[in-house]
């Protein structure tokens, strides 16, 4: 007689080395980390090597590390280009799925919803919290390293850096899960993308600094809480419009992945494929 033996459960282990396959089997992914990470870098040296020549024009010297603004290494187009990209390849990451109709084979293979979402969130995170790291940390020390040529470069330990470099290394993830969230909202690759591009890099534009509710719409932004998070200064209080606080930013970090995972679980859970 013989004994039917039911299939074991799929664990989440096994969940996350499968959306790992399908990840690293797009080169294009690759590619496109590649090219991301070496403009901002690039975008850091050219940044540094402008204020070193500037320097050597004016044929001065900053007093000491603290009378030179060390962010250099941080530059506003190429950290916007990096939001863009990983926003848009985290889009794509569950995006792809639907435009193929890969992710009907998912769901039936995996009839937890949730859980897959929880898969994709998970190897997007990682992925990207490794590529922020390195271009938040090879932009720094490139830059810094230009800038010693004039005693103008400043440590790791230098305060606010490392505030700035784990800020920096973040904003990765963080704009690739908003980009997840925002294609299992949407489920097309253009309306997506250019989703993803208005909400993180257009629509903080559209609130100024000089009434508070504006102000404090700004400072929901990513884009917002990154840019106060790189300051290695504290803003003029005296000065016009409403500064955003330090602990507000982190805030802000934490709560827009965490409410882009939440609203993907609860959308691909309850809405047909």
């Amino acid at each position: 007689m013989t004994t039917l033996t039911m299939p074991s459960p799929v664990r989440f282990g096994d969940l996350i080395a499968a959306e790992w396959i399908k990840t690293r089997s797009l080169r294009s992914t690759w590619w496109t980390i590649a090219l991301a990470g070496l403009f901002v870098i690039g975008s850091a040296a050219v940044a540094a090597l402008a204020d070193r020549h500037n320097l050597a024009a004016a044929g001065t010297s900053p007093h000491g590390p603290a009378d030179f603004l060390p962010f250099d290494a941080f530059p506003q187009p190429g950290y916007m280009t990096l939001m863009l990209v990983a926003g848009s390849v985290g889009a794509i990451t569950i995006v792809s799925e639907y435009s193929s109709g890969l992710i009907r084979t998912t769901l039936v293979a995996v009839p937890a919803r949730g859980a897959v979402v929880l898969a994709k969130a998970t190897v997007t995170t990682a992925l990207w919290t490794a590529v922020g790291t390195v271009v938040a940390t090879g932009s720094f020390l490139v830059s810094q390293a230009i800038l010693n040529g004039r005693h103008a470069g400043v440590p790791i330990t230098h305060p606010g850096v490392p505030r700035a470099l784990v800020a920096s290394a973040l904003l990765a993830p963080i704009c690739a899960l908003a980009g997840l969230g925002l294609g299992v909202l949407i489920r097309h690759s253009a309306a997506t993308m250019a989703t993803c591009a208005f909400t993180l890099l257009m629509l903080p534009t559209v609130f100024s600094q000089s009434r508070r509710w504006s102000a404090d719409a700004n400072h929901m932004m990513v884009v917002a809480a990154w840019q106060r998070l790189v300051q290695n200064w504290d803003p003029d209080p005296d000065s016009r419009g409403f500064s955003a606080t330090v602990t507000g930013s982190w805030t802000v970090y934490g709560l827009w992945p965490l409410m882009a995972v939440v609203v993907a679980v609860l959308v691909v859970r309850r809405r047909d494929v």
